[in-house]
C-alpha cells in the first residue's frame, strides 16, 4: 500500500479542505498522501482576546478561521485551519509590517531561545477538534549584518517572527529545537496525522 492510498483511508468519506494559503501548509500536507484542495476567504478577522496566552492565542485564532468557513461548507468536507505564533518573552511576535520591523524582531530573537505555536482546528458539520503543539528554538546570535542579509534576500513579511526555518537564517541561527520542526515551519503534521487517523 503507498502513501497515497494510506492517506485516502486515513479521512475516508471526506473530501479535505486546507484552509490556507500559505505554501508550507500546502507542501507539509501533501507530504501525508492526503488529497485535499485549498480555499482561502480574505479579511478573516485575526484578533484575540488580551486575556489569552500561549497556546491559548493561535487555538483561538484557528477556531475564528474554522468558524468563517463553516458557514459555507459542504456536509462532507473536512476543513484544517491553522496559526502560527512566536512567543518571545509572553510577547507575540506576528508577521512584520516593514523591513525595519522584521530587522528589529530578529534582533530580539538573537541569542537565546523562544516558541514557536501552532494551534489547529479540525472541522466537519458534526465535529470539531482543536490542539496546539509548542516547539522550542534556541538561536545563536546574530550579527546587524546577517540579520540585514536575510532580510534583505528572503524578505520574510509574510512569517511570524520574521523568520523562516526552512530558509538561511535557520541553517546559521538555529543551534537546536526541542519539539516538531514541521512546527516551526506552520503545521505540527505529525499530530495532525495521529489526529486525523482518529477522527
Amino acid at each position: 500500500m503507498d502513501a497515497q492510498q494510506h492517506g485516502l483511508r486515513l479521512v475516508e468519506g471526506y473530501r479535505v479542505v486546507l484552509a490556507s494559503n500559505s505554501p508550507r501548509r500546502k507542501e507539509l500536507l501533501a507530504g501525508l498522501g492526503i488529497d485535499f484542495t485549498v480555499r482561502t476567504l480574505s479579511d478573516i478577522d485575526e484578533n484575540y482576546p488580551d486575556t489569552l496566552r500561549g497556546e491559548e492565542i493561535p487555538i483561538y485564532i484557528s477556531g475564528k478561521k474554522a468558524e468563517a468557513y463553516k458557514k459555507t461548507m459542504a456536509d462532507d468536507e473536512l476543513i484544517i485551519t491553522a496559526d502560527t505564533i512566536v512567543y518571545d518573552n509572553h510577547q507575540v511576535l506576528g508577521k512584520p509590517h516593514s523591513r525595519e520591523e522584521a530587522i528589529q524582531m530578529l534582533r530580539e530573537l538573537s541569542g537565546h531561545a523562544h516558541e514557536v505555536i501552532t494551534g489547529v482546528t479540525i472541522v466537519t458539520k458534526q465535529k470539531t477538534i482543536q490542539f496546539a503543539s509548542t516547539s522550542k528554538v534556541f538561536f545563536a546570535s546574530l550579527t546587524d549584518e546577517e540579520i540585514t542579509y536575510y532580510v534583505n534576500t528572503y524578505q520574510p513579511f509574510d512569517k511570524a517572527g520574521s523568520y523562516g526555518i526552512q530558509e538561511w537564517i535557520g541553517f546559521v541561527a538555529v543551534t537546536r529545537i526541542e519539539g516538531s520542526y514541521f512546527n516551526v515551519m506552520g503545521l505540527p503534521i505529525q499530530r495532525l496525522y495521529t489526529e486525523l487517523k482518529n477522527f
